[in-house]
């Protein structure tokens, strides 16, 4: 029989501090997607700003010099994000998720604030410092990812856990939509008072805008950082870690209107001594750490890549060429396309998970969404050449605003939950940030390396690559693989404890050899308190 206080917090109603915590929880995503989101249109500013000596660069050489600067920034972001991952989700079980869930915030602030200082306005040092500083903001976007999820999903009642983490989550598309419009009026601002420079001629206050856009995003994760130094450690960590149940159900009765009655009276089963990677461990969970680590990588790869060389596919038609506008100008273009791919798909989506979530499944929805991404990728992909590469109609659109509505209702945002809901309590945080660094390193693959794959010749400082039908034919492939291993290793925790899943995986065989596919519904499994 589970303990009173995780029983209590899995039948608790929904109340104002859960809601709370979303906000809390969700500004460290919001901070992730401003900060990716804002750096494509900073990088035409930067080219403008640092290159603007065109005597000694051709336009070539420009172009090649941004196609580095993206794929070098972009990459040095991601790679700090894969590094804090593992280590904030390993310091989480290891000394609890509160110790360190407010420094991750903290890294996050102080390095988007010195993004925006960055020491110098010499083009070298500017450079070196926006890597350093986007290092140590990837050091701490990456912790913040396993220790939101785990953190909800240790407060969430069972039938509405899905939902909680899907809201967590969804602050991104907030921070697509507040990047964007913060470049967009930031820009707007700065060409009215620089009186609408010519396309020749970048003003010296670009090089203060820029910095603006990038200081404004540790504004929202700065309010917050109170609240979330005052959170408390969650009731599941404190039980089953610490082992100490009087102290877990105190500290949920300061936030939350739950009762427990002799709680003092029960004991806790001895813990298994079995260690990280163990043969045991990976006996009891290695499926689940492979399919949640394996679709993470493969979602990563398309989302990252098709995220950002949208730029390139509107070019054609809806972007003005660079000879005819300023350097605010271009900037506030691609925030704009940004921002209506925000407002148009991406959010719709995680809108959508929210709601369906807790009513279909994750296994469902992930699924569906990696079926409906492949099937807008090829539908681009395959005749882009003969047909789209001429003709970036309103069908194009659509196509291509389908596969981030279903990369948001579907795997892009399952991934971040199930790995919150499958683990130990004692190995939840670390099997998350191993999740979730596996797909940061496809994001590396996805933006950098399908960023320069893309093209089929030599343009715009990128080298021939493979071109857009087969880039966007292999993403399309590697969604169908993301079904495959979706259907034969994600198992469903809707509406089940964490504890009832993560001990699912002592019963799965022989629910299987019973005849149940789906151990959720056979009398096998099990709803103790497992191996925490």
């Amino acid at each position: 029989m589970a303990l009173k206080v995780l029983s209590a917090l899995d039948s608790a109603r929904t109340q104002y501090y859960h809601f709370k915590a979303i906000i809390v929880a969700g500004m460290g995503l919001f901070t992730d997607a401003y900060d990716l989101f804002c750096i494509p249109p900073i990088i035409k500013l930067l080219g403008r700003i640092y290159y603007k000596d065109r005597e000694k660069y051709s336009d070539d050489r420009l172009y090649e010099v941004s196609a580095v600067v993206t794929s070098v920034m972009v990459g040095t972001a991601l790679l700090g994000t894969v590094i804090g991952q593992l280590v904030f989700g390993y310091l989480g079980d290891r000394i609890g998720r509160r110790r360190v869930y407010g420094l991750a915030l903290m890294l996050m602030v102080l390095s988007s604030i010195g993004c925006g200082l960055s020491l110098s306005t010499s083009r070298t040092f500017v450079l070196l410092s926006l890597m350093f500083f986007r290092f140590v903001l990837g050091l701490g976007i990456g912790g913040d990812y396993p220790l939101s999820a785990t953190i909800i999903s240790e407060f969430a009642n069972k039938k509405t856990r899905g939902a909680f983490i899907a809201a967590v989550f969804s602050m991104q598309g907030f921070g697509i939509l507040v990047s964007s419009t913060v470049t967009m009026i930031v820009c707007a601002i700065f060409n009215r008072a620089s009186n609408y420079p010519r396309p020749d001629h970048t003003p010296e206050s670009a090089d203060l805008a820029w910095r603006l856009i990038l200081m404004i995003g540790a504004v929202p994760a700065g309010l917050t950082c109170y609240w979330r130094m005052m959170m408390p450690e969650t009731a599941r960590y404190t039980a089953l870690v610490e082992r100490n149940v009087i102290q877990a159900a105190k500290d949920m009765q300061k936030v939350l209107d739950v009762s427990f009655s002799q709680t003092e009276e029960e004991s806790l089963p001895n813990p298994p001594s079995y260690s990280l990677f163990s043969k045991e461990f990976l006996h009891r969970h290695g499926r689940d750490l492979f399919s949640c680590a394996a679709n993470w990588f493969l979602v990563d790869i398309v989302f990252y890549s098709s995220n950002l060389f949208q730029s390139k596919v509107y070019d054609k038609r809806y972007l003005q060429q660079k000879e005819d506008v300023n350097a605010f100008e271009e900037a506030f273009q691609y925030a704009k396309i940004q921002a209506i791919i925000a407002a148009c798909s991406t959010i719709p989506g995680y809108f959508a998970t929210v709601y369906f979530i807790d009513r279909i499944g994750r296994v469902k929805i992930q699924i569906m969404g990696f079926f409906f991404m492949a099937l807008a990728l090829f539908a681009i992909g395959i005749p882009y050449y003969i047909y789209w590469d001429s003709h970036t109609n309103a069908g194009f659109m659509v196509l291509y605003g389908l596969t981030f509505f279903f990369s948001n209702f579907g795997p892009n945002t399952t991934t971040f939950i199930i790995p919150a809901e499958l683990f130990p309590a004692r190995f939840r945080s670390t099997c998350h940030g191993i999740s979730g660094a596996s797909g940061k390193i496809g994001a590396i693959i996805g933006s950098v390396g399908f960023l320069w794959a893309s093209h089929n010749k030599r343009e715009n400082g990128y080298t021939k690559g493979i071109g857009m039908t087969a880039s966007l034919v292999i993403l399309g492939g590697i969604c169908v693989l993301g079904m495959i291993v979706t259907y034969f290793f994600t198992r469903e925790t809707k509406g089940r404890s964490l504890e009832a899943n993560e001990n699912e995986d002592e019963t799965t065989g022989v629910c299987i050899l019973r005849g149940f596919r789906n151990p959720c519904i056979c009398p096998q499994a099990s709803n103790q308190v497992g191996d925490a």
